[in-house]
């Protein structure tokens, strides 16, 4: 493969998913770390924590229904009452000193708080959540949620929020999250309600 096929096969990956770890790079291109480092300086590509917060500075509306102190993870994409993305790195704070696996009051806390986010409101509260932990999850992994507004009708000032958590290409959390809106009806935009987006 030539420099500029490599290159070009390296912008198409960081654009299919801006979270891709030089690491998962190198597998994907069969180069070592220090050729992805250089073909990424080349090519003015910044590393991931840097398009990262350049991400979470550019590209989210503001959470209205909690501090961002509060939320578990950082929010890098939000669409108040459509969608949002938010990333976790797992850290010694959130495994079990044992076996090294993330607690799964810190997996769910990080969906959880993203299907809160990306509601439209002052006041969202979770009434209800149907979960599946699909796999353990390990320190030094990465959760990237994923949070979709599947429905706003049917009962008044409730939303339904499903959330898919990945670590890589693997699915490892999903959860139907039904959230309480304290305005209802009336917050939407237009007065029109938006049934089944995605």
């Amino acid at each position: 493969m030539s420099k500029k096929q490599r290159h070009q096969q390296l912008l198409s990956l960081i654009e299919d998913n801006p979270f891709v770890t030089d690491r998962e790079l190198t597998r994907e291109l069969k180069v070592s770390i220090q050729t992805i480092r250089l073909d990424r300086m080349e090519l003015g590509i910044p590393e991931l924590r840097e398009r990262i917060k350049q991400m979470a500075e550019h590209s989210y509306d503001q959470v209205r229904s909690l501090p961002l102190n509060e939320v578990v993870g950082e929010i890098v994409d939000l669409q108040l009452d459509k969608s949002g993305i938010s990333l976790f790195e797992i850290g010694e704070e959130h495994v079990f000193s044992r076996t090294l696996i993330a607690r799964g009051h810190d997996i769910f806390g990080q969906a959880n708080s993203l299907a809160v986010a990306v509601i439209n409101d002052e006041i969202a509260l979770t009434a209800s959540a149907d979960i599946r932990f699909l796999r353990s999850v390990h320190l030094g992994e990465k959760c990237i949620a994923k949070a979709y507004v599947r429905s706003m009708a049917g009962q008044k000032g409730k939303a339904k929020v499903e959330v898919f958590t990945y670590v890589g290409e693997e699915m490892v959390f999903q959860g139907n999250f039904l959230i309480y809106r304290s305005a209802g009806e009336d917050n939407i935009e237009g007065g029109i309600q938006h049934e089944d987006r995605h």
